[in-house]
């Protein structure tokens, strides 16, 4: 179980962006959040990866903290995908710097053999997407924050990316946190949606099992 319990953040300024949030994630479990811009949405996403420490409260895997070394079993995926790639090494370096995935599954993501050969200003957007989706499955992960992946990418695109991910995190028995403002697209894939403001989570009505 991934587990955020009494979870608050300040802005700089000590002013409150998230206030004693806990939300728990289970292994298999697809779970939404909405909320407006700016409420802190992407924050808490990175505060469950372990990308930012909370200023109260504590981030925990099955009661434990999140390893501080090494691959984190917790992976948060950006909107802007060239944010999480280093741009001088070459898709094929940056896929492998996590793990060597198999052909099959590069072919379900649908991610070309002569794009290993590029920098990742060689892709679009969509293309570099989906790399950076499938370096973080590497094995040992056990939950992705998925932070308005898909915002930017045309409906194909999104498609394919969508399925190859809910494919990998069925038979892998992965959590997915889905951060997105289609609710459309959060009814579609997730168990449960939860809405933050105010720095607070109010739990939504549970959707129907994807």
């Amino acid at each position: 179980m991934l587990e955020a319990n009494g979870v608050s953040f300040h802005f700089p300024s000590g002013l409150p962006l998230l206030e004693g949030l806990s939300l728990r994630l289970a292994p298999g479990e697809w779970i939404g959040l909405s909320g407006d811009s700016g409420a802190g949405k992407t924050t808490l996403g990175k505060l469950l990866a372990g990308q930012l420490a909370p200023h109260e409260g504590r981030v925990t895997i099955d009661g434990a903290p999140l390893p501080a070394q090494g691959l984190s079993p917790v992976q948060w995926l950006p909107q802007s995908p060239e944010l999480a790639v280093n741009p001088r090494w070459r898709v094929d370096k940056i896929v492998k710097e996590a793990w060597t995935p198999p052909d099959a599954l590069m072919e379900a993501f649908g991610i070309e053999p002569q794009w290993l050969k590029r920098f990742p200003s060689a892709l679009s957007g969509g293309e570099l997407q989906r790399v950076c989706v499938l370096r973080a499955l590497a094995p040992g992960v056990r939950y992705v924050v998925a932070d308005e992946i898909s915002t930017m990418l045309d409906p194909i695109t999104q498609l394919t990316l969508w399925q190859a991910l809910r494919a990998h995190a069925e038979r892998h028995h992965l959590g997915v946190l889905v951060i997105s403002h289609d609710m459309a697209l959060l009814k579609r894939l997730c168990h449960q949606q939860w809405h933050l403001a105010g720095g607070q989570l109010t739990v939504g009505t549970a959707l129907e099992a994807p």
